[in-house]
């Protein structure tokens, strides 16, 4: 979807310039979050293209049934797209998420990957988390993707009961347990006969993922795809 530049924009920009959440050089009136040259950099997993099977998908065989499943780029730490993930959860930069989910959004509609979602969850936090935050980094996200894409966001659908810190510094199956029995599913009638896209930031061991699936997999004839913005293949 191309974004209108109003003449307001023009003048807040030239007053108030932006800067690029990775390199901190000034965006043109165009750009958005992310500089021409930053977005160019982008490690893109191009699972986009294969979003039947490719390395995301292959990690949740035999744990949760999925339909298809992306994510925009690879995730390594000390890199620019962990420098972009601490700003955009660490740094109360909501919007960050928003431009991103609208990227995302934008270009995996060119490959027709929505085609057939008819909701979106966003991976919710616990509210002690989101009360510290502020805000749901992925709630963040699917709000971009919404916005483009016009698929509603199910807020309710899904409740994380537990939380036990990060997963980032945890190996395996310090993941698994960590978000084991993590989340409830609080509206099962929202979700039946739904093809859900489940949605998280960074996608590590997929533990989280196939915790929340478990519960939204209850519904009624419910399917379920998954995208993150990123993907720590590595972990």
């Amino acid at each position: 979807m191309k974004r209108t530049i109003s003449f307001l924009s023009r003048l807040l920009d030239t007053f108030f310039p932006r800067a690029c959440a990775v390199c901190g050089e000034r965006l043109s009136v165009s750009e958005e979050i992310l500089c021409g040259a930053c977005n160019l950099r982008l490690p893109r997993t191009g699972y986009v293209h294969s979003p039947y099977d490719n390395e995301l998908v292959r990690l949740f065989l035999g744990l949760i049934p999925i339909e298809k499943g992306a994510s925009l780029f690879f995730y390594k730490p000390h890199s620019d797209t962990s420098r972009l993930i601490y700003k955009l959860k660490y740094g109360h930069h909501p919007e960050i998420g928003e431009a991103l989910g609208r990227l995302i959004a934008d270009e995996f509609n060119v490959e027709q990957y929505f085609v057939g979602i008819t909701a979106i969850v966003p991976v919710p936090l616990a509210k002690q988390r989101l009360h510290e935050r502020g805000y749901n980094q992925s709630m963040e996200i699917a709000r971009g993707i919404s916005a483009v894409t016009g698929i509603p966001i199910l807020e309710k659908a899904l409740q994380r009961v537990t939380f036990h810190g990060s997963q980032t510094q945890k190996d395996h199956w310090q993941r698994n347990e960590n978000v084991e029995k993590a989340f409830r599913l609080t509206d099962s009638s929202s979700i039946a006969g739904q093809h859900i896209l489940l949605i998280d930031d960074i996608i590590t061991s997929g533990a989280t993922l196939v915790s929340a699936a478990q519960e939204l997999l209850k519904g009624d004839n419910v399917k379920l795809s998954v995208l993150s913005l990123g993907f720590a293949k590595n972990n």
